[in-house]
């Protein structure tokens, strides 16, 4: 029961966060004004941009599955994709569950250890931030001018300030964190011994050997241009589904590939905020880019944020939720079969 009413809690608390980001998003926004552009919307490229969205979702499914093969399992893509839907939709309950819902979903369909699994979660986590790091640096060589002045001034000014605030910015603190930090893992390693006698260090050490074993999936992996091919095709098509969006609105039509990119990196930014699902942090950064980068009004911003977020929202919502009944389906059926048995 008390589990139950903290997660309760945990889940209020980030809903509440993201209601308090959608309110500094859409402050000062004229509502009049926002109302009249989005009665103005052709929903047939939201339908396009959903269409890229979906088979970003399959490519993600079939590269996962690559990572899994050589830890010496092979999921079908069936179980795989319904088990990465199914943590899509546990997001939105809480940030970051995902990860680990997918893993334990698909650890408990095709019994594979979860521990590994997570070790293939973090390979793909970094190369997902490698190719949003290359596509940053394309952004900025392309025109730093005009995108360079953006993460100057909104991003990393505000972050450099509030780590200042929080932390100071001394030679002598950052050294004390640091010799602070080399005497934990240095008193770690001399009582690692000890330490072992207790379940929960026991437990962190199988789940960080469970890491390792499925971060040495990528060297052993066979097909690893079809992994790099599928990584490539994964952030191709997330661009393709942010920048057709600006043709639902007649204002935004004119944006190109790579302002589809650039929307692309700050509603990353956005996503990766601790809020259910980006809410707020999205809407707030997105609308914010459009405008100081390219002098579109509050409200055009904000109408796109709308459209791109919640037409996303909606579709990782009812596929994961027919992921869901589907798995729970196929349980049932997999527990009446063994009880005849």
């Amino acid at each position: 029961m008390k589990k139950f009413v903290v997660q309760i809690l945990k889940i209020a608390a980030f809903l509440a966060l993201g209601i308090l980001l959608l309110y500094f998003a859409f402050r000062g926004v004229a509502f009049d004004e926002l109302s009249s552009t989005l009665q103005k919307v052709n929903f047939w490229w939201i339908g396009l941009s959903l269409l890229f969205a979906g088979l970003s979702f399959l490519s993600r499914a079939r590269r996962w599955m690559l990572l899994i093969e050589p830890l010496g399992f092979k999921p079908s893509f069936k179980s795989t994709y319904h088990s990465l839907m199914v943590g899509y939709l546990s997001n939105y309950a809480l940030p970051r569950l995902g990860e680990v819902t997918r893993c334990v979903t698909l650890g408990n369909k095709e019994e594979i250890p979860v521990d590994s699994l997570f070790g293939t979660v973090i390979i793909e986590r970094v190369v997902d931030l490698l190719m949003l790091m290359l596509i940053l640096l394309v952004l900025l060589f392309s025109w730093m001018e005009k995108f360079g002045a953006f993460f100057g001034e909104q991003v990393l000014q505000p972050m450099q300030k509030k780590l200042l605030e929080l932390f100071g910015g001394t030679l002598v603190f950052w050294m004390i964190i640091g010799i602070a930090i080399l005497l934990v893992f240095l008193l770690l390693y001399l009582f690692r011994k000890r330490l072992e006698r207790f379940s929960l260090v026991r437990k962190i050490g199988d789940f960080l050997k469970g890491i390792q074993l499925g971060l040495k999936s990528i060297y052993r992996m066979k097909r690893k241009w079809e992994f790099v091919l599928h990584s490539v095709l994964i952030w191709f098509l997330y661009i393709l589904m942010t920048w057709v969006v600006v043709y639902a609105l007649e204002e935004l039509s004119g944006l190109t590939f790579i302002d589809g990119m650039f929307l692309l990196v700050i509603g990353g930014l956005g996503m990766s905020a601790p809020v259910t699902a980006g809410i707020g942090a999205y809407h707030w950064i997105t609308s914010r880019g459009l405008m100081f980068v390219y002098g579109f009004s509050l409200e055009t911003g904000s109408a796109y944020a709308i459209l791109a977020h919640e037409s996303n929202s909606l579709l990782t919502i009812l596929l994961g939720a027919i992921s869901y009944m589907i798995l729970m389906l196929s349980r049932k059926k997999s527990t009446s079969s063994k009880t005849e048995l």
